[in-house]
């Protein structure tokens, strides 16, 4: 393994020792960021970050379809994408908000803007509460997010634990970069009315992928042909994702870590025990109780 690639699996996440996490997680204002292309100074100064109108915000904790979504957008936005004839890579279209390259200089993109994010709502620009720029928050049945976090973390972190049962402990204590699930859906949530946000079901998504782009682009006030919101939806098919050379982060896993994403729907009971899923259920029954939020567990379910 080359250097370049172990300091990428190092910095995903951390292990149960705190020293050896600070190693590979930076914490600011309460959340953990991967080390790796975090640009420390413009996430401490995002409070001034200029927001536009017309800029559109995806939102997601890590391992809750961000990548599958950032396709979906780029599909809905861009018609040479969605025609196949541009060579623009899906992260270039939609960069992440806090690791990008210094060379990046989002004030000269041109509009629409479009950024991908895992941060908090309480670290967002300041301008984002103005209710112009449009915010879609993906969320995710967390035992899925969780296992797919673990399988994530093994392959691409040298340091991280491969026990499972470690991993949860990591998990549910915030451990992880994005640090708690709980805290990032409920932080949003529980504020949304300080933003112009758009709550979508990673497993809706999955189960009805048309009525999905229909509601997004209604949110986002694209009116797009039968023929291009099929066009969408055939295009962001995992299947097709899989073999679309610009949506290159799944197949640089695969190629160099040998990572397929699938995104089953109730992979969880794959990997939990009764006892781990249990007490994950106590853990989530008392943190989400005010959370009104719809989730599915498992693809069966209506």
């Amino acid at each position: 393994m080359s250097e370049v690639q172990s300091s990428f699996q190092q910095a995903l996440i951390g292990n149960r020792n705190m020293e050896d996490t600070n190693k590979f997680l930076t914490k600011l204002k309460g959340c953990y960021f991967a080390n790796t292309q975090l640009n420390l100074e413009f996430l401490e100064n995002l409070d001034d970050f200029e927001i536009r109108d017309d800029d559109v915000f995806i939102i997601t904790y890590p391992k809750s379809g961000t990548v599958w979504f950032q396709q979906i957008l780029c599909l809905i936005y861009f018609e040479e994408h969605r025609k196949g004839i541009g060579n623009l890579e899906t992260v270039e279209r939609i960069p992440f908000l806090e690791y990008f390259s210094r060379e990046v200089d989002f004030a000269e993109r041109p509009s629409p803007r479009l950024f991908t994010t895992h941060i908090p709502y309480y670290l967002v620009p300041r301008g984002l509460k103005n209710k112009k720029a449009k915010v879609i928050y993906i969320y995710r049945n967390p035992k899925d997010v969780m296992c797919s976090y673990f399988h994530f973390s093994k392959k691409l972190t040298a340091s991280a634990t491969d026990n499972f049962v470690e991993f949860m402990n990591l998990f549910l204590e915030g451990e992880v970069a994005g640090s708690l699930w709980f805290d990032h859906i409920k932080g949003w949530y529980e504020h949304k009315n300080l933003f112009n946000i758009h709550f979508l079901m990673y497993e809706e998504m999955k189960k009805d992928l048309r009525g999905s782009v229909l509601k997004i682009c209604k949110f986002l006030g694209k009116e797009l042909s039968e023929e291009d919101v099929d066009a969408v939806v055939r295009q962001a098919t995992f299947e097709n994702m899989k073999n679309d050379p610009r949506a290159n982060y799944d197949n640089k896993l695969k190629a160099y870590f040998g990572i397929q994403k699938k995104g089953t729907i109730g992979d969880w009971k794959n990997h939990m025990t009764a006892e781990q899923n249990e007490k994950f259920d106590m853990i989530f029954q008392t943190k989400m109780k005010d959370i009104p939020l719809k989730f599915i567990w498992d693809m069966n379910e209506e």
